[in-house]
């Protein structure tokens, strides 16, 4: 029997653990975590997302601070706020959500971030680290998954493991997080030959590509684990992942739905990583 892994009430979970964690660490030591977060122009997925952020932050008991700059705004007036919050001492997570502005150079951006301040994980510092198996932060949707995964009593050692997808954000850095836990891991992507031969082979399936209902049964092994990252807007305004979920559900073991499976993790994985960051500095 297929087992639906429910994303909402294991960031449920997670939070709940992070606020008590919070209040306790206010007691000893009188901070409480603060996190900025830096919106430029009106997307309005980011702004769902910003406004997401705010309400978790409010829920786990931590300082949110909200920028919210016209499209317009320049490149120097960015880094200028970020250099002052680097410096701020009650702000210890700092996001710009992406995507930015055209104009906006969004390297120099994350660059310009404290990566002890870098709770997305994206700062070539924390890169680095995380290639070398000690980042200072994970980037937050890898680190829901494997979440996810641990919670749910899947074992990854010894396993195969397909990425499809190689973004920095989740591809590259996934992939990563696998090997670190001994599975044998292979990274798809638009170039790769007969991809349904290479998905077919995983015991543990990630989907992060961005196209709706793109794995389909046929590509997916009898009692694979299968993950999807992907949340695409349909015509009808509905949301589907990359994974074509009833055919799909019917072979894997466990499988992630959209809504309700990796989304949530990555907001509960951000207080995490703001909670860690608060921690450093004592």
């Amino acid at each position: 029997m297929t087992v639906i892994i429910d994303g909402n009430k294991i960031a449920q979970e997670v939070r709940h653990s992070v606020r008590k964690e919070a209040l306790d660490f206010k007691e000893k030591t009188g901070i409480v975590p603060g996190l900025a977060v830096i919106l430029v122009g009106e997307d309005p997925a980011s702004q769902v997302y910003v406004g997401r952020k705010a309400k978790a932050c409010a829920e786990v008991g931590f300082l949110s601070r909200e920028y919210k700059l016209s499209a317009d705004t320049s490149e120097a007036k960015l880094l200028n706020i970020i250099d002052e919050l680097n410096a701020d001492q009650v702000i210890h997570g700092i996001l710009v959500q992406l995507p930015l502005p055209k104009h906006i150079h969004t390297d120099k951006i994350i660059a310009a971030i404290d990566p002890q301040k870098d709770v997305d994980g994206f700062h070539p510092y924390n890169v680095g680290g995380l290639v070398s198996g000690n980042p200072l932060f994970v980037p937050c949707t890898p680190r829901g998954i494997m979440e996810l995964i641990s919670r749910t009593g899947i074992e990854l050692s010894g396993k195969e493991a397909v990425v499809v997808g190689r973004s920095n954000i989740v591809g590259k850095p996934m992939a990563l997080l696998l090997l670190a836990q001994h599975a044998t891991v292979t990274i798809c992507h638009s170039r790769t030959k007969d991809l349904p031969a290479v998905t077919r082979r995983a015991d543990v399936l990630i989907a992060a590509v961005g196209k709706p209902h793109m794995i389909k049964a046929n590509m997916v092994k009898e009692g694979a684990v299968v993950i999807d990252v992907g949340v695409n807007r349909l015509e009808n305004g509905k949301l589907a992942g990359d994974v074509a979920f009833d055919e799909v559900a019917a072979k894997a073991s466990f499988i992630t739905p959209v809504p309700g499976g990796v989304g949530p993790m990555t907001i509960a994985m951000l207080m995490k990583n703001t909670l860690d960051a608060a921690r450093m500095i004592i």
